[in-house]
């Protein structure tokens, strides 16, 4: 296992719920301190800075994964739950997942009846999550409480990392948003090593799919100058998915956001990467169809008077689920281009994105 899939691995394999970052932050916080000043905001995002006399170049990726909140426990020693970031219903049946207590992880499994006793009518509805229930194996609440599952406990998909069948494609939960953190923090390795002429801010925000809660609050310790939010794009290379829902195709490149529901691009720093990826031949896919989600550059651009923002994505089938699928070579050459571009971003070129 070469350096770069043990970085991710250990990265998408940490737990880290919206509100419930601990295990995550001290994983990345080890990462960052090496590569310059490291500092946390009071909801809990880490911000690394390796100075310079240059504008301030905020790149930022959310540590949190979706997940659940444990709600309360049935007399029978069943967990109910609410849902830390968007789930759709019908990807959780009969998968394991973690409870995070006080005494440890506790493996649970959403329950799922039965096929032989569904009957065809039952057959045809999804399952609401406020039916579901995780089952720890108990038989009462107090055996449940004597494990030390608590009403407020976190709950993390159970899923291992793994290399796929052709070497290039990897599997994983929480590749959203620990792709970013990973894009961030190689960058950040980049430039310890490499003059760059701006004052760079790395960041792993907290609580992006609860709504985007660490973003704002960072933005508000750096106030940055220009903003370059990392992230997964819905890759659109999988039955069922429409082009124009999503165009993005593994292994082609990583994608520039040109609209989601929550900003639309800097057009002059949108430019600038699409210049830059065409003159260092860096593949670079175009995305702009995400009506149904916003990232923290939505909540970034509109920081003080405004920040120039855009965001750049790694292709990842499956998202919001317990497995996604990212392609190496599109992570890497996500990595390349934002190293290249914010090498240029010297002053005289921020202050051109709002001349």
């Amino acid at each position: 296992m070469d350096a770069t899939i043990q970085f991710l691995k250990t990265l998408t394999e940490a737990d880290g719920v919206p509100g419930y970052e601990v295990e995550i932050r001290a994983v990345i916080r080890d990462f960052m301190e090496p590569l310059g000043t490291v500092t946390q905001d009071k909801l809990g995002s880490l911000i690394c800075n390796q100075p310079g006399d240059g504008p301030k170049v905020m790149l930022a990726g959310h540590m949190d994964e979706v997940g659940f909140m444990i709600t309360h426990v049935t007399k029978e020693g069943f967990l109910k739950f609410v849902q830390l970031g968007g789930w759709w219903d019908q990807v959780l049946l009969g998968h394991r997942v973690v409870i995070k207590s006080h005494k440890g992880d506790i493996v649970g499994v959403i329950g799922a009846k039965p096929p032989h006793i569904v009957d065809p009518e039952e057959r045809k509805k999804v399952v609401k999550k406020e039916e579901m229930y995780i089952d720890i194996g108990a038989t009462s609440m107090e055996e449940v409480e004597e494990a030390g599952i608590r009403s407020g406990d976190p709950v993390v998909p159970q899923a291992d990392f793994a290399v796929m069948a052709n070497g290039k494609s990897l599997l994983a939960k929480a590749f959203d948003d620990r792709v970013g953190c990973a894009v961030t923090i190689d960058a950040l390795r980049h430039f310890s090593t490499n003059d760059h002429p701006n004052d760079l801010y790395g960041v792993a925000t907290v609580m992006e799919e609860v709504g985007l809660r660490g973003a704002r609050t960072s933005a508000h310790a750096i106030d940055p100058d220009v903003a370059i939010i990392l992230e997964v794009d819905i890759a659109g290379d999988v039955p069922g998915i429409r082009p124009e829902q999503s165009k993005a195709t593994l292994g082609k490149g990583p994608t520039i956001i040109l609209y989601d529901r929550g900003m639309i691009p800097n057009l002059k720093l949108r430019d600038l990467f699409i210049d830059t990826a065409a003159e260092l031949d860096i593949p670079l896919q175009r995305s702009g169809y995400t009506v149904g989600g916003s990232t923290d550059g939505a909540a970034i651009h509109l920081h003080g008077t405004g920040v120039p923002t855009v965001v750049i994505g790694v292709a990842s089938r499956h998202i919001h689920s317990h497995g996604s699928i990212i392609h190496r070579d599109d992570y890497e050459n996500a990595v390349k281009l934002i190293t290249a571009v914010v090498s240029r971003l010297d002053k005289n070129t921020v202050e051109g994105f709002t001349e």
